[in-house]
């Protein structure tokens, strides 16, 4: 299973990924119905859950019911806990909109559509397509901004975070998630590895463009915003992390100042 699953990932196009994903992973599953883990995204429950990575498989990653990663489970418990964002319907822009996380969303604004709105550069699923790094949306225009897993992947990432820091309204907020290696003090990026064998070799993927270090949250007050590293999995015991199969990925929130001079 694993050597099949990282072979999907590796050679099959991300669109037509996506596409097979949702009615191939779900019958999958089926053979791994038990009680030893649960989805806090869609409720379902496991023996385990799938392997899933391009890489190294991890064991017990992906939920064959919603699609879940450890990090979008993480993601998915903050943002119901710890945020008002589904009491409310700001308007809302996820960039690189996950599956498992866009089927609550929408629906909660189902009766106001145009406050939640997705986008991609490729992605069928999504509603515009445009590079994160010139998005075609008005200054201030945006409540509450998710963009997860993409600035890596990104060839100016500064860039891309001052214009998301553009959209975002004063007082809006947003999450903004890279893989980070919090053992590394500064980010690593090194544009002269152009052979995708050896970019996946020391990044981990060949279209990884960067490892972000600790300095990943300094990175994002470059671009303007306020940044909060959060060490949420640390607010789980033991067996609530091995039950959600939690990673101890960080929750870098962001948020913009209401004016210029705070």
């Amino acid at each position: 299973m694993r050597r099949l699953i990282r072979f999907c990932l590796n050679r099959i196009p991300r669109p037509l990924l996506q596409r097979l994903a949702g009615w191939l992973v779900p019958a999958v599953g089926l053979l791994y119905k038990g009680r030893g883990v649960e989805c806090p995204v869609c409720g379902s429950r496991y023996r385990r859950f799938l392997p899933y990575g391009y890489v190294q498989s991890r064991v017990n990653a992906l939920c064959p019911h919603c699609l879940s990663l450890e990090r979008h489970r993480l993601l998915w418990l903050y943002l119901t806990r710890e945020t008002d964002l589904l009491q409310h319907f700001p308007r809302t822009l996820h960039i690189a909109p996950e599956v498992c996380l866009m089927r609550h969303l929408k629906p909660h604004f189902a009766h106001c559509p145009e406050q939640y709105v997705t986008a991609d550069l490729e992605s069928p699923l999504a509603d515009l397509h445009f590079d994160v790094q010139r998005i075609p949306l008005p200054d201030a225009s945006v409540d509450f901004v998710i963009c997860n897993h993409l600035l890596e992947h990104v060839a100016d990432d500064r860039q891309a975070l001052r214009e998301l820091h553009r959209i975002l309204r004063p007082g809006g907020r947003g999450i903004l998630l890279s893989p980070v290696e919090l053992s590394r003090a500064r980010t690593f990026e090194d544009d002269t590895i152009d052979d995708p064998a050896e970019r996946t070799r020391i990044f981990g993927q060949y279209d990884h463009r960067r490892i972000y270090g600790a300095d990943y949250p300094d990175r994002l007050r470059e671009a303007g915003f306020e940044a909060e590293d959060i060490d949420y999995a640390a607010a789980f015991s033991d067996e609530e992390r091995r039950r959600y199969a939690l990673p101890a990925d960080h929750i870098y929130a962001v948020s913009k100042r209401l004016t210029d001079n705070q």
